[in-house]
């Protein structure tokens, strides 16, 4: 064998070889090397002839079985294969495959053994960080230990480094997530930098996008500002490389720092190549799983938790105030005419007063208390160890903060809220019925008087309890179409036997309760969103009547029927109307529909488009109120109104007051240069009748003429008027 090495070509051959070739005797002792073997572990020839191959390689982390593997397989098999971790002259680490096989010395071996040593240190560098990086982010690692196991691997493979890992957040700044063999201190420090264009070599990397080397961090102009820093550290270069998201924009760096001034090798840039997709791999993960977190727990618009979290710490929070048997205040807050902001300056003013909001809120909290945006403009605070007394002026305080003007859009605003406040737990100890008893409290400030804030009590409750009923009850009377109309007869003023339409007005009698006002059950349904339901209703049992009425020969001109303004905001709502009258088989001069000045102002296209496709039809609109409101008089001749209904508050005062005469007088001088026609309400008195008769109200309604009547009742009424034969 010894012959054949001195063959130049085989030399030649083996020496240029990237496998590393080494030949012992059969004392183990070394006695051939090829350049491969130095190229690969840094020794000479010189260094390794004559000494065991154990005593070279071996290293702190290498296999202590190793030795006895070798020796069982070489005895029995005569070969040995296996991975193995070796180390080079340098002390780096260097994965190998390695092949041993006998070499006899009857042969002409040298009686010993050839081994042949492949570098698979890149593939085992895949192999080990991925396995153990992926099997953190399948246990759901947290991603400051997993960036720690990172650190630590890369130093266990190449000792002469320190590995760090920070992270860039969206502002551009530099958080640590993993430098487990430096200082704490100096992380700390770290915490919050901005990346720039001479941040050291870290925050420079992030900023430029690209790997900075610094040889030399004594000299480099970009360590000025963080040399005192490291300085005890004993570091003295750092190589930075940028963590990259999928779309290549920087979202970390990850470090090599060294304590000599030098530069990386292949080794460092092949350990770096690895890391920074798996680095880039877990921030992504941890950063969606984060996002996740946030869409499933926090208000998108104003950052705040939301109900789910809410729910989640207030129970926590609740459980402390019992064990310590402490009292706490559930404030329950709606902000004040939010729509209207919505309406006029639109949802991005909206959102804007709403973020403003929060802040305002999450300024004054103590560090123990909870706040929470639960849906639109409500918010909720939980106030620990809070006394009723302390609970009224934090209800106050966050009144006045939130009072105070703000610019949205260029335009000044002045938000106002109604607040209401529940006690733990004398008012209820769980928080399912705290926000139910603070939300009811805060409905009564908001009614009472907005801008103010409302303790929660017992009788509250109860009313809440009984229009919570009545709006389950309403909800099955529509169901069951057991509600009825009654109908007050419309007269002319110059023949006040002679019926010029009828109203047709809900009424409710429920089987346990009796008659239900509709003062009370109308706002029911407005509130309950129901009343749309109610008014298609109305409008076709009034249609169906008034053709009942006509089939059995009553004259009955006409039928009014009250729209809700709510309705006039479906597009689909002018059809509907439409759709009823054909059902019974009536024209749209036997329906007059009423609608509230709140319509008529109502700037909505979708409402003008209802409007004008109702008078495109044929249909007579009806002013009802009229003057009790906002109405401009433009818009009596702009819309298509037939008829003002004089509201009964200007009727009852004719006699009495000179001002209600006066404004009487001028709407009915209005209607008449305008050809619309008047109606009277709440005429009640000969005195009222003979005043709006001498000054020409050509309609008049009210007790004087009849009240409302059932079906029935209308048909005597009618018959009653009718003029009685000569005799």
């Amino acid at each position: 064998m010894t012959a054949t090495l001195a063959d130049a070509p085989l030399r030649r051959a083996l020496d240029a070889s990237d496998n590393a070739v080494v030949m012992t005797n059969s004392s183990k002792r070394v006695v051939y090397v090829n350049e491969g073997f130095t190229r690969l572990f840094g020794y000479q020839p010189a260094e390794v002839l004559g000494k065991l191959l154990s005593e070279v390689l071996l290293g702190p982390h290498s296999d202590p079985d190793l030795l006895e593997s070798i020796r069982g397989n070489v005895l029995t098999q005569g070969s040995f294969h296996g991975d193995t971790l070796l180390y080079s002259k340098a002390g780096q680490p260097r994965w190998v495959s390695l092949v041993i096989n006998a070499s006899d010395e009857s042969s002409g071996g040298p009686g010993g053994s050839i081994s042949i040593l492949t570098d698979i240190t890149l593939t085992k560098m895949h192999e080990v960080l991925q396995t153990h990086v992926l099997e953190g982010m399948v246990n759901e690692l947290p991603l400051h230990e997993l960036m720690a196991l990172v650190c630590r691997e890369v130093e266990r493979i190449a000792p002469e480094v320190t590995a760090t890992i920070l992270a860039v957040d969206a502002q551009g700044r530099l958080h640590p997530l993993a430098a487990p063999s430096l200082p704490a201190s100096i992380s700390r420090a770290l915490d919050g930098l901005a990346i720039g264009p001479t941040a050291g070599s870290c925050g420079t990397a992030a900023f430029r996008n690209e790997p900075v080397v610094v040889t030399d961090m004594a000299t480099d102009p970009l360590w000025d500002d963080y040399r005192e820093l490291f300085a005890p550290s004993g570091m003295r270069a750092c190589w930075s490389s940028p963590i990259r998201d999928h779309r290549g924009q920087p979202i970390g760096t990850f470090a090599f720092y060294f304590r000599e001034p030098r530069a990386p090798d292949a080794l460092h840039q092949r350990l770096v190549d690895v890391c920074l997709h798996l680095c880039a791999l877990a921030i992504e993960r941890d950063s969606t799983h984060q996002r996740i977190h946030q869409l499933a727990f926090f208000d998108v618009l104003t950052g705040l938790p939301n109900r789910a979290l809410f729910r989640t710490s207030a129970e926590r929070a609740l459980g402390d105030l019992r064990r310590g048997n402490h009292t706490g205040a559930l404030l329950f807050l709606d902000l004040d005419r939010f729509k209207q902001v919505n309406d006029t300056q639109g949802h991005a003013a909206g959102d804007a007063l709403l973020s403003e909001v929060a802040q305002r809120l999450a300024q004054g909290l103590r560090a123990r208390d909870l706040i929470a945006r639960l849906s639109g403009d409500e918010f909720v605070l939980l106030l620990s160890e809070c006394t009723t007394e302390q609970a009224v002026q934090s209800a106050h305080r966050v009144l006045h903060d939130i009072a105070q003007p703000l610019d949205i859009f260029g335009q000044t605003h002045v938000p106002h809220a109604s607040l209401g406040i529940a006690m733990f737990p004398n008012d209820g100890d769980t928080i399912d019925t705290l926000l139910r008893h603070a939300d009811q409290a805060m409905h009564q400030a908001k009614s009472d008087h907005r801008h103010s804030l409302q303790l929660f009590s017992a009788e509250m409750n109860r009313r809440a309890q009984e229009r919570a009923s009545l709006e389950r009850a309403l909800q099955q009377a529509l169901s069951d179409r057991s509600l009825m109309l009654h109908y007050q007869p419309q007269v002319l003023s110059s023949s006040p036997g002679t019926l010029h339409g009828v109203e047709a007005l809900a009424r409710w009698n429920h089987p346990q309760w009796g008659m239900v006002p509709p003062s009370q059950f109308i706002p029911v349904a407005e509130d309950a969103g129901l009343i749309h339901e109610l008014t298609l209703w109305l409008l076709d049992e009034a249609c169906r009547q008034l053709a009942a009425w006509r089939a059995a020969g009553h004259d009955v001109p006409c039928v009014a029927v009250n729209l809700s303004g709510r309705s006039f905001h479906r597009p689909e709502f002018a059809q509907e109307i439409s759709d009823a009258l054909q059902r019974h088989g009536l024209r749209a001069s036997d329906v007059l529909l009423e609608i509230t000045e709140s319509v008529m102002m109502d700037a909505r296209p979708v409402t003008l488009q209802n409007i004008e496709a109702l008078h495109h039809q044929g249909f007579k609109l009806s002013l009802d109120d009229f003057g009790t409101g906002y109405s401009s008089l433009s818009y009596l001749h702009r819309l298509p109104i037939s008829e003002l209904k004089l509201d009964m508050a200007f009727v009852q005062d004719l006699t009495t007051s000179a001002t209600a005469r006066a404004l009487t007088v001028s709407v009915l001088s209005i209607a008449h240069s305008l050809g619309m026609v008047v109606v009277a309400e709440g005429v009640e008195t000969i005195g009222q009748q003979q005043w709006l008769q001498t000054h020409g109200c050509p309609v008049m309604q009210g007790y004087l003429f009849g009240k409302p009547l059932p079906p029935d009742e209308i048909e005597a009424w009618l018959c009653a008027q009718a003029p009685r034969p000569y005799r």
